[in-house]
């Protein structure tokens, strides 16, 4: 039997994704809230509160490969599966490591929830293959806004769980883990049973009909090197690095900037609560915006908008400032993520899309970590307002991409023309 495409089954698919990904997202941010105060304890050096953030981008980066590599080979479905499962380990571990005050320990459940965000990260792209190319981006904005819920249920599960575990005796900060390790269980359950059809059969069914209706044969799969030669990709990728290395940048210093100013944890707080609005939010609306005006002009839109985030941020110590400021880093992030990722996943073919979608959230990891290891360097040699002048400078590099590229394929096309004349 030939699986055909049908928008019931892709609203099915997308419904099932949203759900694990709120879930998986909600589990997530309680641990990231408590992770620093665990690893600041554990390790009895506040220096180390900053290695569990780490680490957790250094496990996602060293699974993102083999896990796209297992999609594409199996399934998006077992690949998001078995991210779940390694999350719900690397939680029970985490648990198991903050109530009987193991830091090593507690550093190896860190390496798991990682890799299981890296397989969490790349659901949007299962989304994209469950939808043809006229709703690509909607389908991933709407799996980017699933986080939104999780930035709000996430640290008002911390309190209730650390409660819960306290009853019995266990370190309160042990909750968190506990209860994100049964969230991931419950997304991993929905996925193995629900995620049918798998995604990735529907990618190829909808290419073979694209290509039926075009009257040309399906495009073969492309090697490493002719993949990275793709104009398309080039914009995708430079979108979602550059996208994340300023916004991860700026966004983690602005709080102890504001802290060396005197704010207080209420003006902190909400200067990071705006910048999360402005991350996840408006998904729906990039989606339509990428949908309706091509995915290049969001990228360029996007990453002006981190310029100006960048620049205003400095400006005034005034915590409305601060937050529009922060507000548009956000927003500007979200437009090259979800522009830069729906443009990779109309770029390459389904025989390609699980191994070079991985590569490309490996580069992305390798370069958030890059900037999360360095922004407090780079505030203590020159201070926040040149840490947001470099952001500011980096945000331009997929305009300029973008720029290089339409400017080669001009050139191109009057070379043809000219030759065609000739």
């Amino acid at each position: 039997m030939t699986l055909r495409y049908t928008p019931t089954i892709g609203r099915r698919l997308i419904a099932i994704l949203f759900v694990t990904q709120s879930l998986a997202s909600a589990g997530l941010i309680a641990t990231f809230t408590i992770n620093p105060i665990v690893g600041a304890r554990l390790s009895g050096q506040d220096a180390l509160a900053g290695l569990p953030g780490t680490l957790l981008q250094i496990g996602a980066a060293l699974a993102a490969y083999p896990l796209g590599r297992l999609m594409q080979a199996s399934g998006r479905r077992a690949g998001l599966t078995l991210g779940f499962l390694l999350g719900t380990v690397g939680m029970l571990i985490g648990g198991i490591a903050i109530a009987s005050g193991s830091f090593v320990l507690f550093l190896v459940g860190l390496a798991f929830i990682g890799a299981s965000r890296s397989a969490i990260d790349q659901g949007r792209y299962a989304a994209a293959d469950a939808q043809p190319i006229d709703q690509r981006a909607r389908a991933i904005s709407t799996i980017v806004f699933a986080s939104t819920i999780g930035s709000v249920l996430g640290p008002m599960l911390v309190g209730p769980l650390g409660s819960e575990v306290g009853k019995w005796g266990i370190a309160p900060l042990a909750g968190p883990m506990f209860g994100g390790s049964v969230l991931l269980l419950v997304g991993a359950a929905l996925l193995g049973g629900g995620l049918r059809p798998d995604p990735r059969d529907i990618a190829r069914a909808l290419s073979a009909a694209e290509a039926a209706a075009s009257g040309e044969a399906p495009r073969a799969s492309r090697s490493f090197a002719a993949i990275i030669g793709v104009p398309q990709v080039q914009i995708a990728v430079a979108a979602m690095v550059f996208g994340q290395v300023v916004m991860v940048l700026v966004m983690t210093v602005t709080s102890l900037h504001m802290d060396h100013h005197e704010h207080g944890l209420g003006d902190i707080g909400a200067v990071l609560s705006s910048h999360t609005f402005g991350m996840f939010a408006l998904s729906f609306l990039t989606g339509y915006l990428a949908d309706r005006f091509g995915r290049n002009a969001i990228i360029v839109a996007g990453a002006l908008i981190l310029l100006v985030g960048a620049l205003l941020a400095p400006l005034s110590l005034m915590t409305p400032w601060i937050a529009f400021a922060l507000f548009l880093v956000g927003w500007g992030w979200n437009l090259c993520y979800i522009g830069g990722s729906s443009l990779l996943a109309d770029t390459l073919v389904p025989a390609e899309r699980g191994a070079y979608q991985g590569l490309s959230e490996l580069a992305v990891n390798i370069s958030a970590a890059s900037a999360a290891l360095s922004s407090g360097f780079i505030m203590a040699a020159v201070g926040y307002g040149w840490l947001c002048v470099l952001g500011a400078i980096l945000a331009l590099a997929p305009v300029i991409v973008v720029a290089w590229r339409a400017a080669a394929a001009a050139q191109l096309a009057r070379a043809a023309g000219r030759e065609g004349s000739a």
